[in-house]
């Protein structure tokens, strides 16, 4: 079944080679005619299919996180302020989902919502209909969905933390004094939960950025990001000088990020600590 499920990942990948400029063939080291320097990175980042993968890459990090966000902190309110029978489990549940491997996700969603899976299955049945209506799995949407579901709980996770410290006297204080729920959770619960939030978020983008197996298993053959493009290239079609400028620029793109974060986290942590001064 491994080796299987192997193969059917290297004929994915090699699917999305359509398009790639000609090369060497399989089995032989790509050789520029010009020899190291330079070139290969003018070739490389001038190229059409890089610019696309850098963008598709851009626009499915941006999108992932973005769900990640609204989704996990709808989920932390739940857990940490709205008990119900069950939150522990349900709590458990997402943090199983940290110890599996990104692709399981994706297999389980093929095995859920793919054009054979269990849902379309059951629509047939009720409807009598020839094929089911959901046929999003080999789109860039279905890679966002399978990434939303993977990577909440990094979100989730830091924002519980930051609930459960939160002092409920305050949250009483303001119940009190008339604000209605909306209000607390804006004005008090959400500003004690920002450090956690760009936490969460932050590392989801990170993760999102240099997500592969999601990507890879999707089969989704218009959907080529950065990782991809890095694999097709230095392990399909042998070209290990091209696949090092792009995982250069991944690594680039990593670290930018990182230190973009680190720098807007030190200035809003600055700040409160100002504000808490001021206020002594």
């Amino acid at each position: 079944m491994a080796v299987g499920g192997l193969g059917a990942a290297a004929a994915v990948a090699g699917s999305r080679l359509r398009g790639l400029p000609d090369g060497p063939g399989a089995g032989r080291v790509h050789r520029h005619r010009r020899g190291q320097g330079l070139s290969t990175w003018t070739e490389v980042l001038a190229s059409a299919q890089f610019r696309n993968a850098l963008w598709r890459t851009i626009e499915i990090a941006v999108a992932s996180t973005l769900g990640c966000l609204v989704l996990g902190t709808f989920l932390a309110l739940v857990l940490a302020f709205v008990p119900f029978p069950g939150s522990k489990v349900v709590g458990r549940l997402i943090d199983t989902i940290l110890s599996l491997p990104s692709f399981l996700i994706t297999l389980a969603f093929t095995f859920l919502y793919g054009t054979a899976g269990a849902v379309n299955a059951l629509i047939t049945q009720l409807t009598g209909a020839d094929s089911g209506p959901l046929n999003f799995l080999n789109t860039p949407l279905g890679v966002i969905a399978a990434e939303i579901t993977f990577f909440t709980p990094f979100v989730v996770r830091p924002l519980l933390a930051a609930f459960t410290q939160m002092p409920r006297e305050q949250l009483d204080v303001a119940a009190s004094l008339g604000a209605s729920p909306l209000r607390v959770l804006r004005s008090v619960v959400m500003p004690e939960a920002w450090p956690a939030l760009m936490a969460g978020g932050s590392l989801v983008l990170l993760l999102t950025l240099n997500e592969f197996g999601i990507v890879l298993f999707t089969g989704a053959k218009d959907v080529v990001t950065l990782p991809v493009l890095i694999y097709t290239r230095g392990i399909v079609t042998f070209d290990l000088p091209g696949a090092a400028v792009i995982a250069s620029v991944q690594v680039v793109l990593s670290l930018s990020l990182y230190c973009g974060y680190r720098f807007l986290f030190n200035r809003l942590l600055g700040g409160r600590r100002a504000a808490v001064d001021h206020t002594r």
